[in-house]
């Protein structure tokens, strides 16, 4: 994952709060929480699901 490009997301606050960081991969969406970039969890989605989710969360 090191040759991941993370961006952080627009909704997340600039005051150190709730950070989501996501990165696009060969087949698969990446999220991490931005706090704990380099030692926390990294959730892997297909990019199938992430397009569904999104989706469904537009509305």
């Amino acid at each position: 994952m090191d040759e991941l490009r993370w961006f952080k997301s627009r909704y997340s606050g600039s005051d150190g709060g709730d950070c989501v960081e996501g990165a696009a991969g060969n087949g698969a969406v990446y999220l991490r929480d931005s706090k704990v970039a380099g030692d926390g969890p990294v959730l892997r989605v297909g990019r199938g699901e992430w397009a569904a989710f999104v989706s469904l969360a537009r509305g």
